[in-house]
């Protein structure tokens, strides 16, 4: 009887093995966040970078981005960030506009809700691979 439970366990569980997959691979963490910005008024659209952990400006906006990852090369592509975003203008208080993790495959998701600015997240990289650019004021 035990040799049953046990032929019938090993079968349905080769049976479903190769449907489920091998284990996703875990995201590889990045310290900078690139992101896109886009200003509704001149319909320019800037690629900036975020290190993490410092506040960067796009126009009004304060961005500071707390985390960031990346998927590796063997998964579907998707890097994703963990963005603070604040509206700081000198007539009127901070308004803090979004905190939350923002996907490049889906920016939809989670949008930043303002009247002249979009950001959205392109990629996630590490310091020693990214280039010296400074954001768009």
């Amino acid at each position: 009887m035990r040799f049953v439970s046990r032929a019938l366990a090993l079968s349905f569980l080769t049976a479903v093995l190769p449907i489920i997959g091998p284990a996703p691979a875990e995201a590889i963490p990045g310290d900078i966040a690139v992101l896109q910005g886009l200003d509704k008024i001149t319909a320019r659209i800037s690629t900036f970078e975020a290190p993490l952990n410092e506040p960067v400006r796009f126009g009004s906006l304060q961005i500071i981005a707390r985390a960031c990852d990346k998927k590796p090369p063997e998964e579907p592509p998707e890097s994703t960030a963990f963005l603070e975003i604040v509206d700081i203008r000198p007539d009127s208080p901070a308004v803090e506009l979004f905190t939350g993790w923002m996907f490049a495959s889906s920016p939809a998701i989670s949008a930043v809700e303002h009247p002249v600015y979009d950001v959205w997240v392109v990629d996630c990289k590490k310091a020693s691979s990214s280039e010296s650019e400074t954001a768009p004021e």
